[in-house]
């Protein structure tokens, strides 16, 4: 089992990454593959994924995005490739539909119907926002300091969604003013 690589981003495609660790390539499948950048290098946490006919690895910028991932798989019904997606937004907007049974946000996602979103509820709900909230707070932290630096909040939740969540709060404000800044 892995818990993380730490490597150099080769390549992208609309639905992976293929980071390079030590001359070995590992294709890595990926909510936001264009959230990473070609020769840069990425510590990726990883999710591995094995069955009769495939052996396969899921990656995240961070561990809370990795931990929302391992509850949505537990969810009868939920796959892999179906959860993955829904981590391609806000962390945060997914764990508010739980909690707020929000089914119409559920099944915007890929293969997400009625009875996918109610049980992704019935399983969920409750079990989430505990997870979350340290999250939340260092966005929320993030979002008052660029707002105080004159940013619109359009334009910081564009920027907060792409920032490394495991950076301390300067690093993020850093990355973040280079984002804007663009």
């Amino acid at each position: 089992m892995y818990a993380y690589i730490k490597g150099f981003v080769k390549e992208i495609e609309s639905n992976y990454i293929v980071l390079d660790n030590n001359g070995i390539g590992y294709l890595i499948y990926t909510a936001s593959p264009y959230s990473f950048d070609i020769d840069k290098e990425y510590t990726v946490y990883l999710y591995q994924y094995v069955r009769e006919d495939e052996i396969s690895l899921y990656g995240f910028k961070s561990l809370e995005e990795k931990d929302l991932f391992l509850k949505l798989i537990s969810v009868k019904g939920l796959g892999c490739k179906m959860a993955l997606p829904m981590l391609a937004g806000s962390i945060s907007g997914v764990v508010d539909a739980i909690e707020r049974e929000n089914i119409l946000y559920l099944k915007k996602f890929p293969k997400i119907g009625d009875k996918v979103a109610r049980q992704i509820i019935l399983d969920l709900k409750g079990k989430l926002a505990k997870s979350t909230d340290e999250t939340i707070k260092v966005n929320d932290e993030l979002a008052l300091a660029l707002k105080s630096l004159g940013y619109k909040s359009a334009d910081i939740n564009k920027v907060i969604k792409k920032i490394d969540n495991t950076l301390d709060i300067e690093n993020q404000i850093k990355e973040a003013l280079k984002l804007l800044l663009k």
